[in-house]
């Protein structure tokens, strides 16, 4: 009884009317688009560019759950996208596993790690949860500057992709990306589930009004955690689908920079909205790889469009597509 009490108690967060699978008819337009193109582009544009993007669009969803639904910003989310790239990595080079399993492993690892970090980071608010994520994130950078099995400053190298399911070869281009697809869409409707489920409404109700919410018998602490853990565990798989498909897990990919990256992506793309956070991905891993020539004025760029973004488009380049077609419907 009391998730439809959550979900009708605060002004704006009920469902809108489903089409198919909790789709809306224009989310249901616009998932078919989404598939369409990822299943024509690689015909037409380089298939490792597409997979780094999907690979990111994921990382980017996973973000946006914590972040959009629960109002929880974490700085600290390299840790398990880098952390499952490690661990996928090494599951492929050393232990043998197959790529499938490699990056479940990944997850896995983000999942026990957001289960640790967020344990700690959820007793607070605000700047003070963003700033123990980021410190937290910052101890597992140096762990794998140290140890041994990362292979520190220089990574893991030369990781086989494999066979999928030990029938299925992974090494040319085009199967890489079928199967990196294949990842990032169970991933999106997953996210996709979790929003327009009971217990997405009762995120969006802590995102609203937390003491609401907490006055209707709800343990926020517990439902932040379980957000907190799902957010770590796709982002270690979309760390490990990444390490797969380069063949290298670096440092890089736990640094603090990407935690950044990943806010940019969300804010850029639209927070809070479905498809946001695949337009973020997608527009700056195409800054980043079009742009490549101009050097360091990359990030400069990167700047200048961000600060355009929040000041013209302030739900994003979705909220306010979204919040046209509203309008005109």
């Amino acid at each position: 009884m009391a998730a439809p009490a959550a979900a009708g108690a605060f002004e704006g967060i009920a469902a809108e009317p489903e089409a198919f699978w909790g789709f809306t008819r224009p989310q249901l337009i616009a998932f078919g688009l989404m598939i369409a193109f990822f299943v024509v582009a690689p015909f037409y544009l380089y298939p490792v560019f597409l997979m780094k993007v999907l690979c990111f669009a994921l990382f980017a969803c996973a973000f946006n759950l914590l972040i959009g639904y629960v109002g929880l910003l974490s700085f600290g989310h390299a840790a398990y996208f880098g952390m499952g790239g490690y661990l996928a990595g090494h599951a492929a080079k050393v232990w043998g596993f197959t790529p499938e399993v490699s990056v479940l492993i990944g997850g896995l690892t983000g999942m026990l790690l957001g289960w640790a970090i967020g344990s700690l980071a959820i007793r607070r608010q605000g700047i003070y949860f963003a700033m123990i994520t980021l410190a937290m994130a910052q101890m597992v950078y140096f762990f794998c500057v140290q140890a041994e099995f990362t292979g520190g400053e220089d990574g893991i190298q030369a990781i086989p992709r494999g066979s999928a399911f030990g029938v299925f070869s992974l090494g040319p281009d085009m199967n890489m990306y079928w199967f990196t697809l294949a990842v990032f869409v169970i991933g999106f409707l997953f996210v996709h589930r979790i929003i327009n489920s009971p217990f997405g409404m009762v995120l969006k109700s802590i995102r609203e009004n937390e003491p609401r919410a907490i006055s209707l018998g709800y343990r926020v602490d517990d439902y932040k955690l379980m957000a907190f853990v799902i957010s770590a565990t796709l982002a270690g798989i979309a760390g490990g689908t990444k390490a797969i498909v380069f063949g290298i897990a670096t440092l890089t990919d736990v640094f603090w920079t990407m935690s950044g990256e990943v806010v940019l992506m969300s804010l850029v793309g639209g927070l809070g909205t479905l498809f946001g956070p695949v337009a973020g991905a997608a527009i700056i891993i195409a800054m980043q790889n079009y742009l490549a020539e101009y050097g360091a004025w990359v990030t400069v760029i990167q700047g200048v469009i961000f600060v355009l973004c929040v000041l013209a488009f302030r739900r994003g380049v979705v909220g306010e597509i979204g919040r046209i077609i509203k309008a005109r419907l």
